[in-house]
Parts: C-alpha cells; sequence; structure tokens
C-alpha cells in the first residue's frame, strides 16, 4: 500500500501532462482549421493590423452598399410593386357564393319570361358608381324595348345594394337582373379559356390598362356567343326597338365612298354560337395587348372583320355610323351643352329629329364626356326627357 500511494502522485502528473498536451494539439489545429477557412495567413500573429483589417472588411462586407446593390434593390422593389399590383388586378376574377350559380340563374331568369330581346350589359366597378347616367341607360332601354330582359354581369351589382338601384324597375315590371358570371363556365370550350388560363398562371401580362376594362371586351363576346342577343355598353342611350336587328355591328367612322373605316364594339347583335364572335374571341386570346387601348375591343373587331374574304358568308350587316355612333368622341361634347342662339335651337331641334328618324341609339363616349355636365335643353337633357321612366335625373350629375 505505501508503495501504491508512493506511485500515485506520479502516474497522475503523467495524466495531467499527457492531458494537457492533447489540449495543445487540438487547440493548434482548432487554430488553423479557422485560419484556413477565412483565407488568413498563418503568420497573422507577426502581423496583427492585417488581421484585424480582413476581420472589419468581413464583417461590414454586407453593409456595403454598390451600384449593381442598388440597381437588384430597386429590381427587387419594382418586383415585389408589380406582384402586388398583378394580385390586385386579379381581384376581377373574384368568386361570389352566387358564382357557382351563374348557368341555373341566366337559365331561370330567360325562362321565367317571354323576352323580345336578351339584353346584356357588364359592370366590372363598384356598385356605388353605378350612379344617375349608367340608371337612365337602362330607363331607355326599357322605354324603347318594354317586353326585353336584361342581364348586367357583375359581382358588384349582383347585392342588396345593386338590388335598390335596380329596384325601382324592378317594381314597375320591367325585368333586370343583375347576375355575378362564372367566367370558367362562361369561357369554357372557346378561345377565352385559353386567355383567362394564361392570365391567372402568368404566362401572360396583363398590360398597363385596367383588366376589368379588357375583361368586359372578352365577356361581351362570350356571352353573346353562349346566349345570343344584345349587348351595350352602360353609356349607351338606346332610341328604337332592337328586336329587327340581327347579326349586326356598327362602324364608329367611314371614308369619303362610305366604306367603314372603324368598327366598334359598343354595340354587338349577334346569333347565338355565331362564327364571327369565335373569331372575336380567337383574336383576343392570340393578339392580346394590355398596353394598348382600344387593341382589344373596337380595334379588334375592325381587324378581324377587315381580313375576312367573303363577310357576306357569316351573315352580318355593318351599320353606318348614325346607326349607333351619330355623334363622334371628338364633338360628343356639344350634344351636353344648352343652345345659346336661335341658330343653336334650330340646329337642337334638327339634330333630335335625325337621331330619332334613323339612330338605334346614341353612344355617348363616356371616357371622354363622363364629367360633362348635362346643360338644360342640350341634346343629352333632351333624350333623358323623352326616354326616362322613373325620371329622377338632376342637372348636377
Amino acid at each position: 500500500m505505501l508503495y501504491s500511494l508512493r506511485f500515485s502522485p506520479i502516474r497522475l502528473n503523467i495524466f495531467s501532462i499527457i492531458t494537457f498536451a492533447l489540449i495543445i494539439l487540438v487547440i493548434i489545429s482548432a487554430d488553423g482549421l479557422f485560419s484556413n477557412n477565412l483565407s488568413i495567413n498563418p503568420v497573422a500573429d507577426v502581423n496583427r493590423s492585417n488581421h484585424q483589417e480582413l476581420q472589419t472588411h468581413k464583417i461590414s462586407e454586407p453593409l456595403k452598399s454598390t451600384s449593381s446593390d442598388d440597381q437588384v434593390r430597386i429590381k427587387l422593389t419594382e418586383t415585389i410593386t408589380e406582384e402586388k399590383g398583378r394580385i390586385q388586378e386579379l381581384k376581377v376574377f373574384d368568386s361570389t357564393y352566387l358564382t357557382p350559380k351563374f348557368d341555373s340563374r341566366i337559365g331561370n331568369f330567360f325562362g321565367r319570361y317571354q323576352c323580345k330581346v336578351q339584353f346584356f350589359m357588364t359592370w366590372i366597378s363598384p356598385a356605388e358608381s353605378f350612379g344617375t347616367r349608367e340608371f337612365f341607360i337602362i330607363e331607355s332601354l326599357f322605354k324603347t324595348n318594354p317586353t326585353g330582359c336584361l342581364i348586367i354581369l357583375s359581382n358588384t351589382m349582383d347585392s342588396r345594394y345593386g338590388y335598390r338601384i335596380l329596384k325601382p324597375l324592378i317594381e314597375r315590371g320591367f325585368r333586370v337582373q343583375a347576375i355575378a358570371p362564372n367566367l370558367n363556365s362562361l369561357f369554357n370550350n372557346t378561345p377565352s379559356e385559353i386567355w383567362l388560363n394564361d392570365i391567372k398562371n402568368g404566362k401572360k401580362d396583363p398590360g398597363e390598362i385596367p383588366l376589368a376594362q379588357n375583361l368586359s371586351n372578352l365577356i361581351r363576346l362570350a356571352v353573346l356567343y353562349k346566349y345570343g342577343g344584345v349587348y351595350l355598353d352602360t353609356d349607351f342611350i338606346v332610341l328604337k326597338d332592337f328586336s329587327s336587328l340581327r347579326n349586326s355591328i356598327g362602324a364608329q367612322s367611314i371614308d369619303l365612298n362610305g366604306n367603314w373605316t372603324r368598327l366598334n364594339n359598343a354595340v354587338l347583335v349577334f346569333d347565338k354560337k355565331h362564327p364571327l364572335l369565335y373569331m372575336f374571341m380567337e383574336e383576343f386570346a392570340s393578339t392580346f395587348d394590355g398596353n394598348r387601348w382600344g387593341h382589344n375591343g373596337p380595334y379588334l373587331v375592325s381587324r378581324v372583320v377587315d381580313r375576312l374574304e367573303k363577310p357576306l358568308d357569316l351573315d352580318f350587316t355593318v351599320f353606318p355610323p348614325m346607326a349607333f355612333y351619330p355623334v363622334d368622341w371628338t364633338r360628343v361634347a356639344r350634344f351636353f351643352t344648352r343652345p345659346n342662339d336661335q341658330n343653336d335651337k334650330k340646329w337642337v331641334e334638327a339634330k333630335l329629329r335625325q337621331l330619332k328618324r334613323e339612330a338605334y341609339g346614341v353612344h355617348l363616349w363616356n371616357r371622354q364626356s363622363n364629367r360633362i355636365k348635362i346643360e338644360e335643353g342640350s341634346i343629352i337633357d333632351r333624350l333623358i326627357s323623352d326616354q326616362c321612366i322613373v325620371c329622377r335625373h338632376s342637372y348636377s350629375s
């Protein structure tokens, strides 16, 4: 036992020495590995200031701003902004709890009545913006087509608020209803379906023009193709019975020889499954450009009809400007202005007689005229007085 006691400390010291040596080796190895990872020379202890400089550079580098960094950051911000804008735009495709019932609701509506003419309009703006002018347009439709039926394709108007707007006409027995469209059903098995999928999947750029505007251009084609009838813009005053019209489109302008130079899609009259409507939808899907105003609307129908070799084979009529567009958009302001003298009064009376004799209606070119005040005694004021039903127009509107 004394022997054991005598040699224990020696063993402990040897063990301590070995342990200490191992620790030193580990530290040296770790230091070498760490230095290699930072690409620092092993003789950094000789030049400690250089080592400190490298450390500082490594730490501050992510915070350093260069021109290329700024460009990347700006590009990223633009991408995020564009994506947010795209998401906001795609809200026009949002469904409501009524959307799946679209087909049955339209079928029930037309089945409930003996509709002499099936009319369609679109409204993709908020219901609150459906004002007295738009309401008057509907009044003029039923004043001249009392046995017609009107469906307004709209998510926003298909609501309690929208119903309150239309209620004065419904209570008087007129057949009008707002129905939220089911675009998947409406566009099914048409070229419109391809466009819709490409927009939703990000394969097609919606462009800078509001997507709702271009969507309205497409919906009118699809709904006429599926159901047949008459499409009207909500800024078109109706002056005549439309029941005698079939497969018709109007010229916006003509040349000196009477040949049309531009057509418009604010008024479309077509039978169900008409081939020209299908061609319009094909053109829309294949040449869509969301950055050029009118490209997917008036210019589209003009392009397609212009390319036809034998228009008569498709059984449709192009009406002269007086039928649907009796006033050019550059001169529409005069229709809102009161006559200032006797000559102006004579012109107003003569123009009103011509409109009632030759025009099916008057397109108001809302893009140019929506902020123009309707003055008392003007052509528009006189038409409102003649064509209204509820007659709640005020001159401040």
